[in-house]
């Protein structure tokens, strides 16, 4: 149980109750800066969390600086709580607060692997929670009304989230992510416009015995995959949607940041690489589109009323397959590309709003040009959604996957 007793020490103090009051048993940390309390037993106080930080408590306290103490109670509890867990010390975390205290008790949740049970009772539980939730299974608990006292309200929420934590907890006996799936893990990435190819891989490589993951390419869900990769949880990546380079090289809304296509590198396991919808960048509703791409007159393409799709020029292909290239260059593990030469996505096909040859062959010369001459690039000439192409794809990281265990 986590978060600042010097200012929420009630709110806490009925927490732990309710939580001790189902038979669990309650490991206390203190991230208020001013204070602690004496309403519960706190195992682990402020100046400990302080100090994982690289920082001292006395001093935050004479600065009064509220920014500065909170991003170095924030940065003590990520490694701290981290620490705690290696040692076995608890198996889920709870933690409350607005929005500064969000933040903190989220930071040392984000530093917990996958299946650790994580709720947070929040004033900002609605909303953009990313910034909180990251790439993490934080579950965020509305506060509904502020952290601040116990009231008929707050009464039940707390209850009900000291039931969601200790719930959790006792199912933690079939939620190891690892002990209990013995199939070889092999991660998918998939968009509307290469659903019918990745549904084709995914059947085909359950019957091999696998188990596919299949995370949309949605900026989230590039991040996540490649936090599993690398946390050790999968053994290869089988990347047919790699759009969120688009959207990171254009602007868009679904890109997974500049670090995508590195974890499978970083940590040597099969990554088979093809350039899936990278003719298309995301955008929201048509009013959301930069005015610099309209003046331009780019080729748009409505997908639904919330998203409006921007093909990629000659320019944006070529920078994303040099920085491809250079992703796989870097890797460590097995490496290799599939091309298809007609078409990278549904909307790219022969005849297609999005079919522009000129744009595809710049980034396909690209990526031939700066790979390493020892990285496989196959070439087919079908559409992405071929069942031909999915077949090949398919063989493809068997074969990466077999010269690992080699």
């Amino acid at each position: 149980m986590i978060g600042a007793f010097d200012t929420k020490g009630n709110e806490y103090a009925f927490l732990e109750e309710q939580i001790i009051a189902r038979g669990h048993v309650v490991l206390s940390v203190n991230t208020g800066v001013m204070g602690t309390t004496r309403l519960f037993p706190v195992d682990v106080e402020a100046e400990e969390v302080a100090r994982a930080g690289g920082r001292d408590l006395n001093s935050l306290q004479e600065k009064k600086d509220r920014g500065e103490a909170m991003a170095a109670m924030a940065g003590g509890a990520e490694v701290l709580v981290k620490r705690l867990y290696e040692e076995r010390r608890f198996a889920g975390i709870i933690g409350m607060g607005g929005s500064a205290g969000t933040a903190i008790v989220t930071a040392a949740m984000r530093a917990l692997p996958l299946g650790v049970p994580k709720v947070c009772v929040s004033t900002v539980a609605s909303g953009n929670t990313s910034p909180y939730v990251g790439v993490k299974d934080v579950v965020l608990f509305p506060s509904i009304v502020d952290v601040a006292g116990i009231n008929r309200i707050s009464r039940i929420i707390y209850s009900r989230a000291a039931g969601a934590i200790c719930g959790m907890v006792e199912e933690l006996a079939i939620g190891n992510f690892r002990a209990t799936h013995e199939r070889p893990i092999i991660a998918a990435t998939m968009f509307g416009n290469t659903t019918e190819c990745v549904n084709a891989c995914r059947e085909s490589l359950t019957k091999a015995g696998y188990e596919v993951l299949v995370f949309h390419a949605t900026g989230v869900g590039g991040r996540t995959m490649e936090s599993l990769v690398d946390e050790g949880l999968i053994d290869a990546v089988l990347d047919i949607t790699t759009t969120e380079w688009a959207d990171e090289v254009a602007g868009g809304v679904f890109s997974a940041g500049p670090d995508r296509l590195s974890a499978p590198g970083r940590k040597g396991i099969p990554h088979l690489i093809v350039p899936g919808c990278v003719d298309m960048v995301n955008f929201g509703p048509m009013e959301s589109v930069p005015q610099k791409y309209k003046k331009e007159k780019r080729n748009f393409y409505q997908w639904n009323p919330a998203v409006t799709l921007m093909r990629t020029n000659v320019e944006e292909n070529r920078r994303m397959g040099e920085i491809f290239a250079r992703k796989a260059n870097e890797a460590r593990g097995p490496v290799a590309f599939l091309i298809p030469l007609s078409g990278v996505s549904i909307l790219d096909g022969d005849g297609q709003p999005f079919c522009d040859r000129e744009a595809d062959g710049a980034m396909f010369e690209a990526i031939r040009r700066g790979l390493r001459t020892d990285i496989p690039v196959v070439e087919m000439d079908l559409n992405i959604n071929d069942p031909k192409f999915a077949a090949r794809a398919v063989e493809m990281i068997l074969a990466l996957i077999k010269s690992t265990h080699k």
